[in-house]
């Protein structure tokens, strides 16, 4: 199958690209296509006087009619320029996140919510009446010495 994408020719830090017409097989590095149709300088901005962008139309618009498929950023910049309709595609890379389940954990023993208040309060209740036999045991016995 053909692809029309973009192929980088740029230097280091410097990015410009060839819009061409390949084999989908064929990697982008490869150098080989059948066809040039334009370029693409990534780094210049586009303004009205300027453009960074240039490309046959009627060419691409022969290719994507015998069935080659325009690359997802190619494909973007072309609904950019006005040159093909449709909506953009997102081209943003994906990760796909495998969920590891967690095992599951069985509670055998089942406990109420009211028998916990009740043993808590049980136990309040005894640590009180400790309290109170030690402040009884501490305390000094009042004398009256009149």
């Amino acid at each position: 199958m053909l692809m029309i994408r973009l192929q980088r020719v740029g230097r280091l830090h410097d990015p410009s690209y060839r819009i061409v017409v390949t084999e989908k097989s064929a990697g982008p590095k490869a150098g080989k296509y059948v066809e040039e149709l334009g370029h693409y300088d990534a780094r210049r901005p586009s303004t009205e006087g300027a453009k960074n962008f240039t490309i046959n139309v009627e060419r691409v618009k022969y290719w994507l009619g015998v069935g080659a498929q325009a690359s997802g950023t190619l494909h973007n910049l072309l609904v950019r320029e006005g040159i093909v309709k449709g909506k953009k595609r997102d081209v943003r890379p994906f990760k796909v996140i495998t969920k590891v389940e967690e095992p599951k954990i069985e509670v055998k023993a089942e406990v109420r919510a009211d028998e916990k208040v009740e043993e808590a309060k049980e136990e309040v209740e005894e640590v009180k009446e400790e309290v109170k036999e030690k402040v009884k045991e501490e305390a000094p016995v009042a004398t009256s010495t009149e």
